[in-house]
């Protein structure tokens, strides 16, 4: 595989790259393709890296997180890699339909295309460019383009693979389809993974995406997915993340939906370096609705910064937002719920809530719930709650003879459970609600006799109480 060297003045080495290297690192775009590269390219040649002197970043720092020496990959690695070899989802019983990038480029077995008797797609974005240029010419970068956001041109301009899902028109797709994002590399990497979702008229389909690392060298991973969803469909999406404590995770989704359409977006963040998800909801069509949760558990030095927008541009559409943290050690947390009801939007029903507890007087969150609101008709309210475990409480559950360490997790199970119950995949709210309570018990909170029983854990505690009379 071929490997580029991008040097410590990051910026200037990019512009290098694409200046010299774009006739043959881009030789199969199309004429489209490689109009919004180039016009991608001149954006971030203009913005370059957020800093935290802008708004939108002042609570998230990057500037450590591009200080190293990284490297592209700039080749597929082959059609002989077995990715069940490197990756084994830890999810029990649940039965996907995988489909996996491996260093930010779609690994496959038999084609990079895969065509079901029911007319869906699945598989190479680099490959669809070439065999479906109508669709890519309708969708691509069309639901980023208004973005000033620098990394969003960044990876326009240098992405070169990821994952294409179409689904046609009064389809309902069976399997879960689970999207892998997979980095083992023995270097310092820098990815921009793209994704491209389209769902058709009266179709549904139930997404799971997934940040795995096999190794825990320094990673940058700017990923971008954008999702068009027509009249009366619906998507039911999910995103794990769970990294090491090396990498750098900027995860932008950007949703465009139609009259009629549905969206449930659910965001648990368990590990990572540095984390940010930039959600981004356009409610183009009447009666449309978006519900976006989010959870997130950090520790030590993690950081997580959740920026969620989203438009109500038409009447009579509803949008929700529910994000819950708990934040140990040095930790630091970051949200912005952004909601905007234009002039016209009359008839909007919005709601947005985060709550966040505080384990130490050294983690810190910062907090931005705010309405921007055009329209006189309309039910909108926010939130937002710091603090720390309720001490009524923990009183309570202590009088019924528990250690303060086991009532703290159940607290802290409680307060995080409301988000994960909201997952509708049976197996895989099992098997998250199973992860949530080894990080309580585990890593934010210890005790020897911990009530909470995974149900994948080899050898279970016992501790003889009824939770559910608590």
């Amino acid at each position: 595989m071929e490997h580029i060297q991008i040097e410590t003045d990051l910026k200037s080495s990019l512009e290098s790259i694409f200046t010299e290297k774009s006739p043959t690192l881009f030789s199969k775009d199309t004429p489209y393709v490689a109009g919004v590269r180039k016009q991608a390219f001149d954006k971030f040649a203009q913005l370059g890296f957020p800093t935290a002197r802008q708004e939108r970043w002042r609570g998230t720092d990057l500037s450590k997180s591009l200080a190293p020496d990284y490297e592209f990959i700039m080749e597929a690695p082959g059609e002989n890699v077995d990715i069940e070899k490197i990756f084994q989802c830890e999810v029990p019983h649940f039965e996907t339909f995988l489909v996996a990038q491996l260093n930010g480029w779609y690994v496959y077995r038999n084609s990079p295309l895969t065509v079901l008797p029911s007319g869906v797609v699945i598989g190479s974005l680099a490959k669809a460019f070439e065999q479906y240029p109508d669709l890519i010419k309708q969708h691509y970068g069309k639901y980023t383009e208004q973005s000033a956001e620098g990394l969003i041109a960044l990876n326009t301009a240098f992405a070169q693979d990821g994952i294409f899902i179409y689904v046609p028109d009064n389809v309902t797709v069976p399997d879960v389809i689970q999207m892998v994002n997979i980095v083992d590399f023995d270097r310092n990497l820098m990815l921009q993974a793209r994704n491209l979702v389209i769902v058709g008229k009266n179709s549904h389909l139930r997404l799971v995406q997934c940040d795995d690392s096999i190794n825990h060298k320094v990673t940058f991973i700017n990923s971008v997915s954008e999702v068009f969803l027509d009249k009366d469909s619906s998507l039911d999406h999910y995103k794990l993340q769970n990294k090491d404590e090396h990498s750098t995770l900027i995860n932008s989704l950007y949703f465009y939906q139609e009259s009629g359409s549905s969206l449930s977006s659910n965001a648990i963040s368990l590990n990572g370096g540095i984390i940010r998800n930039n959600t981004t909801v356009k409610l183009a069509g009447e009666h449309s609705s978006a519900n976006i949760y989010g959870v997130y558990l950090m520790d030590r030095n993690q950081h997580i910064d959740n920026q969620v927008f989203i438009d109500h541009m038409v009447p009579n559409c509803q949008s929700s937002e529910m994000f819950k943290g708990i934040l140990d050690d040095h930790a630091s947390g970051v949200f912005n719920g952004h909601v905007m009801v234009r002039k016209d939007a009359q008839h909007t029903n919005a709601y947005q809530s985060n709550k966040n507890i505080l384990l130490t007087d050294k983690a810190t969150v910062d907090t931005k719930p705010f309405l921007e609101i055009y329209a006189d008709d309309v039910k909108c309210s926010h939130g937002a709650t710091v603090g720390q475990l309720d001490g009524d409480a923990m009183f309570y559950i202590r009088s019924r003879g528990i250690s303060e360490a086991n009532a703290q997790i159940l607290l802290m199970y409680a307060f995080a459970a409301e988000v994960v119950n909201k997952i509708s995949i049976p197996e895989l709210r099992q098997r998250i609600d199973d992860m949530v309570k080894k990080r309580l018990r585990g890593e934010l909170s210890y005790c020897d006799q911990c009530v909470l029983h995974c149900s994948t854990q080899e050898k279970k505690v016992s501790f003889e109480i009824d939770v559910t009379k608590i």
